[in-house]
């Protein structure tokens, strides 16, 4: 661990920006990060090659021989050489050998330096880029992505005044779902209507009701064993809630499981990488599969 002095000499020590060929930076042989998504690398490097590094990377300052080591930014090492860049923008900056992994562990936590956009500040962003472009097609393209994906990601961007304004008031809290409702508006605005009628002023739509909603109107892709009841079992009559005679039971021929909780530290973790509520575990992991699903250019959404 790095002791004060070293960290002072971090903080306070002089920072030089200027260009260096990329054959002149070297890895960190000490440095955590082993395994490197090559997809995900591939779309860095096309961003590169499009723009250039806009974020420039960290290294020490020259050695005898004219090398500098890297301390943040191997990702960006890595996709400039596949962009073909000859140089790159760098901080020069000293950090000591005891020092350098507390650095890099540090940026890669983030501690607020990269959180990303919400899915909603990200969908008008790209909505405004796709402006510029003669078609989605086109756009899309721009981003190295199908189609499907740029109206998935521009779809919180399109919401109806009333969804818009539930996602507001904070009565629904993920995109997918206003994206649901919005649907569900369409087809159906009555419905909708209907559901939001029966909020009080600042409450959150439950989310098995909301769940039971989008399914029966076709919105929503049915989960195994969330398919609302039938009108007629919904609401019992008094006659229908008379106790059965012994005969009439029918014998149990299969067992309930319940699946295994996550932890709840991990969900804590999640929820806030999210921007959600840690108590709502459901929809910490609906928005967790919408953005895997986003993050491999699923078309296929579970809307």
């Amino acid at each position: 661990m790095a002791s004060d002095g070293q960290k002072m000499s971090f903080t306070k020590g002089a920072i030089e920006f200027r260009m260096v060929e990329l054959n002149r930076i070297v890895a960190d042989p000490e440095h955590p990060r082993r395994q490197f998504d090559e997809v995900a690398l591939k779309r860095l490097a096309d961003s590169i090659a499009s723009f250039g590094l806009i974020q420039p990377v960290l290294v020490q300052p020259a050695d005898a021989e004219g090398y500098h080591r890297l301390i943040v930014g191997a990702r960006r090492v890595r996709a400039a050489q596949l962009a073909g860049a000859s140089e790159i923008p760098v901080l020069v900056r000293s950090c000591e050998p005891g020092e350098a992994l507390e650095v890099q562990v540090f940026e890669n936590l983030g501690q607020g330096v990269r959180q990303a956009l919400t899915p909603r500040e990200m969908a008008h962003a790209l909505k405004r880029i796709a402006r510029g472009f003669g078609s989605p097609e086109e756009a899309a393209e721009h981003f190295g992505q199908p189609a499907t994906w740029l109206e998935q990601k521009t779809a919180p961007a399109n919401l109806s005044p009333k969804v818009e304004a539930l996602l507001d008031a904070g009565q629904i809290t993920s995109c997918a779902t206003a994206v649901q409702l919005d649907k569900l508006a369409q087809k159906n605005e009555a419905k909708l209507d209907a559901l939001v009628s029966q909020l009080e002023a600042g409450e959150k739509l439950p989310r098995r009701v909301l769940d039971s909603v989008l399914v029966a109107e076709g919105v929503k892709r049915n989960k195994k064993g969330t398919q609302p009841p039938p009108e007629s079992e919904a609401a019992p009559s008094a006659e229908a809630s008379v106790e059965p005679s012994p005969s009439a039971l029918a014998p149990v021929t299969h067992v309930v499981t319940q699946r295994p909780r996550v932890r709840a530290d991990k969900v804590r973790v999640v929820a806030q990488l999210l921007g959600l509520d840690a108590g709502d575990e459901e929809l910490v992991l609906d928005r967790l599969i919408d953005e895997f699903l986003a993050l491999k250019g699923e078309a296929s959404t579970p809307f």
